[in-house]
């Protein structure tokens, strides 16, 4: 990769190559990614550098100003403060929030502009997904309105509130002359992201409620307990997003990511993840060492950080958990959970090595443990249902088993969606040709992003499924794209969760745009269930409604190459198909 420019996949000859069926054109740019990734600028990744530098330096610059703190010069005497902790998860949950964190920029495929959220949920008309609104009064509706521009407004107003407060003084059991932040703040602020996500479930999953939000709730608790709450909060992501691992998936994410790794730049070197570049390209016994041992690491380690209460044991497992997340920041994944990592490495320093006495010994209420078994038990309903439970609320996080989607849309489609719908960014193909300058350089990076998604293990279900939801009609009137895309435009965030472009936006788009029977026919497929291995998946026509649905087995999927899209499929209404089942 260059400086300033893409190391760009090449073909010989682009007519030829534009001739060839989807697999055969995948096969070019897979080969590209296992050598050298999206062959992103290092110029880009820089900008990112910088915007995580910002982001540090910032949010110490409004830590410090707090009444009772010193300058930056004495920082070592006031960082192990809780109200520093307390602001620091604010600060973190208003720079999602508003879309400067996870799914910002180039690197998640936003171009013009890099955010969204802010854009969005400010505007009225725009598309709100409420999680239930045939549950929950008053939530009914996918279009913005005046109240949700409100509460959205509000609950920036409120962090930005919180950040700059001063503590409520001297604490004896947190051993603070400072003190906290005051309660009503902490409750506004919960009570009206609450009701933010129960209008839009898109805004609490942005705000990345799972995480800051729980952190938050436990601000309400007293003494001790807000600490041993966050350090069960920080055990709890830590043990779900190891336990979403133990699947067949993981080691094609490692793969992957390796590959695309910034750091690691010899091609000989990123060939070594893969079985047998060029020809099988599924993971290498190294890529499964590495995803076995990370697993390892994220579930065993975070047990003895909270078990110890200092010394050498703390010490070394404290260690070892800024290096695993420095390891991820420094793949700059996909989705760039950059910021995310960061907090998290804060919050080691802070919780187990600066509180490391602190334990459930010294509990001094019941809270903290029902927060926690709350917590697990949605990390369990995540992991035996996924399609009911978002992969961030299931904290599955990089598992490489997600609800995915692929959009099969013909011309006249993505025109109505560009002329009905109240959106900042135009539609994928558009921003693409855009920013790469020619429709043909354009084409390539989109089928970089095909292989992107084949590479990981659904990614070839999801092609073989889109020849049966295009069955019928002339494929090549179709532009195939990822449902992640279109949730970028539609409502303005995205960060790898199928839940967020499901049937819910389909009837959404549908009521704005009325396209036409077989304008527009969309791939779902659910993660796996822990329990079983198969994935459940539908095709639906947007006019329509659903018209297949079925399964495919997780094992004929790891068996196959990024390009092969003749995976076996389990159509409900078929009978079992012959031969030794795999699961």
């Amino acid at each position: 990769m260059g400086f300033r420019t893409q190391d760009a996949p090449s073909v010989a000859d682009f007519d030829e190559w534009s001739k060839g069926t989807r697999a055969e054109k995948i096969v070019p740019m897979a080969r590209h990614w296992a050598e050298v990734g999206f062959g992103t600028p290092v110029v880009l990744h820089l900008f990112y550098v910088v915007k995580i530098l910002a982001y540090a330096g910032v949010g110490l610059l409004v830590v410090s100003t707090t009444s009772g703190i010193g300058g930056i010069g004495d920082i070592g005497d006031w960082i192990y403060e809780p109200i520093v902790f307390e602001k620091v998860v604010l600060y973190t949950m208003l720079f999602e929030v508003v879309g400067l964190g996870c799914g910002f920029g180039p690197l998640n495929n936003r171009f013009f502009p890099p955010l969204g959220s802010i854009l969005y949920w400010l505007r009225p008309n725009t598309i709100r997904l409420p999680p239930w609104p045939n549950a929950v009064p008053l939530t009914r509706g996918s279009a913005r309105t005046p109240v949700d521009v409100v509460l959205y407004a509000a609950l920036f107003v409120l962090l930005i509130i919180g950040i700059v407060s001063d503590g409520t003084g001297p604490i004896k059991q947190l051993d603070t002359d400072i003190g906290v932040l005051p309660v009503w703040q902490v409750a506004a602020i919960v009570g009206v992201l609450t009701l933010c996500g129960l209008r839009d479930k898109s805004i609490f999953l942005a705000a990345r409620g799972e995480v800051y939000g729980s952190l938050t709730l436990a601000f309400l608790f007293t003494g001790v307990d807000v600490l041993i709450a966050a350090k069960l909060v920080f055990l709890m992501i830590w043990v779900g997003a190891a336990v979403s691992k133990f699947n067949r998936h993981f080691p094609f994410v490692i793969s992957t990511m390796m590959s695309n790794n910034p750091v690691l730049r010899p091609r000989w070197l990123k060939r070594k993840f893969f079985a047998h570049f060029p020809d099988d390209l599924r993971p290498s016994r190294l890529s499964r060492v590495v995803a076995h041992v990370a697993t390892a690491i994220e579930l065993c380690v975070p047990l003895v950080l909270f078990c110890t209460h200092g010394g050498w044991p703390t010490a070394l497992a404290a260690a070892v958990m800024v290096c695993f997340h420095l390891g991820i920041l420094a793949s700059i994944p996909m989705g760039v959970p950059l910021e995310w990592n960061v907090f998290m490495i804060f919050g080691i320093v802070f919780l187990f090595v600066g509180h490391a006495e602190i334990g459930l010994r010294d509990l001094t209420s019941g809270w903290p443990v029902v927060l926690f078994v709350v917590l697990a038990s949605v990390v369990v309903m995540g992991n035996l249902l996924p399609r009911k439970v978002s992969f961030l609320a299931g904290m599955r996080y990089y598992a490489g088993n997600w609800d995915t989607s692929l959009w099969c849309m013909t011309s006249s489609a993505s025109a109505k969606v560009a002329e009905n719908i109240v959106a900042i960014a135009s539609m994928p193909a558009a921003q693409m040709e855009r920013y790469y300058g020619s429709p043909e350089t354009a084409q390539l990076y989109l089928y970089m992003g095909y292989a992107f998604r084949a590479f990981n293990t659904h990614g070839r279900a999801m092609f073989t499924l889109a020849h049966r939801a295009m069955a019928g009609y002339d494929e090549s009137d179709f532009v195939l794209t990822d449902g992640e895309r279109i949730c970028s435009t539609a409502i303005g965030w995205n960060f790898g969760d199928g839940h967020m472009h499901n049937e819910q936006l389909i009837a959404a788009l549908q009521q704005r745009c009325a396209f036409e029977p077989g304008e527009v026919r969309v791939v779902l497929i659910d993660g796996q269930p822990i329990q079983t291995q198969r994935q459940r998946y539908r095709l639906v026509d947007a006019a329509t409604g659903e018209f297949e649905s079925g399964y495919v087995r997780v094992g004929d999927m790891v068996s196959r190459q990024p390009w092969d899209d003749t995976i076996p499929v389990i159509v409900d209404d078929d009978p079992a198909p012959p031969g030794k089942s795999s699961e």
